[in-house]
């Protein structure tokens, strides 16, 4: 896959219809984005696209059986629609917690595919305010006899263990299946707890117009460019090699700074709005902050 058309370039001088498929949209989406924009989209807006029109931040797939499961009750404080859910356990305080599947990104580099499951999971519990305790896991994988299989079991145990090491957030509790139907695309979900006082909660859709936006993190890299709409979005097969560079590079000794920070400024109640970039990164980031605070 050519890099050039999903970070460089904004023009729009002739369609470039391999674009849209570049970035994981089918030909049918392709025509609602032109419908939408009323014009050829350029390189970057395509790239846009891709990502927000991705099941791994649409959901487009999964939303319609999403729906069927329980989201309210007495002790629900938080509902879908925000970085994560929490409930009331008590004594002023909720429990918050997300799960989030990186099956994709773990097939094609199964170490860092799964660290980065991780590191995602905790910035969405911390993103709350509240302070990760605890990491639980779910994994499905082909054959246990196949060769392919023992790769991607030693690579997904290994990153899901070092990065928890790494941030000092405990591995609790997790689940393995082996069923031939998982040989090319396994599953592996991360699930993280964190705890908070009711009052130290906080949510993405408390920005407002006049405030300062800080964007804090680890520095941008080649790595993960188009992690969203490419992994996602695609088969995998004989091709997975050439996905690698889609898969972001963890850095948990950064991430553990960054939720010792991020939670002292929610204690000093300096933070108003607190959103997790994912692997949409900034395209997400900012949508979702703006939708969500009107």
């Amino acid at each position: 896959m050519s890099s050039s058309p999903l970070v460089t370039g904004a023009e729009t001088a002739k369609p470039k219809y391999d674009i849209p498929g570049e970035v994981g949209l089918t030909p049918l989406e392709a025509i609602r984005v032109r419908e939408l924009v009323g014009r050829e989209p350029n390189a970057l807006e395509w790239a846009m696209f891709g990502a927000m029109w991705s099941e791994h931040c649409a959901y487009k797939h999964s939303k319609k059986l999403l729906r069927t499961l329980p989201t309210r009750g007495p002790r629900v404080a938080v509902g879908p629609g925000e970085n994560a859910g929490a409930v009331d356990i008590g004594g002023g305080l909720l429990c918050a917690f997300k799960v989030e599947s990186h099956n994709h990104p773990s097939a094609v580099e199964p170490y860092q595919g799964a660290a980065t499951g991780v590191g995602g999971i905790l910035r969405d519990i911390f993103a709350m305010g509240a302070r990760p305790v605890a990491l639980l896991n779910a994994l499905c994988f082909g054959a246990p006899e196949s060769a392919r299989t023992r790769r991607l079991v030693g690579g997904v145990v290994g990153g899901i263990g070092s990065y928890g090491n790494c941030v000092g957030i405990p591995d609790v509790a997790g689940h393995v299946s082996f069923e031939r139907c998982y040989e090319d695309n396994p599953l592996v979900n991360a699930m993280c707890v964190g705890l908070v006082e009711r009052d130290r909660l906080r949510f993405a859709n408390a920005a407002r117009p006049g405030s300062a936006v800080y964007l804090v993190g680890s520095d941008t890299g080649r790595d993960g460019i188009a992690g969203a709409s490419l992994l996602a979005s695609f088969e995998l097969g004989s091709g997975d090699d050439s996905k690698r560079p889609s898969v972001q590079v963890g850095n948990p000794f950064l991430e553990k700074l960054l939720m010792e920070a991020t939670l002292e400024l929610v204690s000093m109640d300096a933070v108003e709005a607190i959103q997790d970039l994912g692997a949409a990164g900034l395209t997400c980031a900012t949508s979702e902050v703006s939708a969500k605070s009107g």
